[in-house]
């Protein structure tokens, strides 16, 4: 099973690939590595994924290079999260593929469905105390209700 890591805080200008793959190429010649590049411009986005064979190289090689210069940079090296399925396969889901979220999908209109769902149920959860705390709570209701009696 392959595993890849995530290698963060490249420099945004151009990154020579190979330049990365040397940098890995000690630890085995079964390694590969993607420059995540801008469409439009072709520069580097500041990240890019190496794909190692196994779980031990992976831990071994964020061990030794975490960290490391490359570039005049310090490198950002973890295992990459696994990719998010899109429902429709575009663009949105790929890109989202090394971020963590809240959402499935990095649909928008889902996230703030989600969000309104667990504000409701948050509101509905604060009529209800924590019963750790109940009896303080009667507590001090019925002194605020002798006080405001008193008055």
């Amino acid at each position: 099973m392959s595993i890849r890591l995530y290698v963060g805080n490249l420099p945004k200008d151009t990154v020579d690939r190979e330049a990365l793959q040397e940098m890995f190429s000690s630890h085995g010649s079964d390694i590969s590595t993607k420059v995540i590049k801008d469409r439009k411009t072709g520069k580097c986005r500041g990240f890019a994924f190496v794909t190692v064979p196994t779980d031990e190289l992976a831990d071994q090689i964020i061990e030794q290079h975490n960290g490391t210069n490359f570039m005049d940079v310090t490198l950002k090296i973890e295992k990459a999260l696994p990719r998010e399925k899109s429902a429709k396969g575009d663009k949105e889901g790929a890109s989202n593929s090394s971020r963590p979220t809240n959402n499935s999908g990095g649909n928008k209109a889902r996230s703030g469905k989600k969000r309104g769902n667990s504000h409701q149920n948050n509101s509905n959860t604060a009529t209800q105390p924590d019963p750790r705390w109940a009896a303080d709570l009667a507590k001090l209701k019925e002194m605020l209700t002798a006080q405001a009696t008193n008055s």
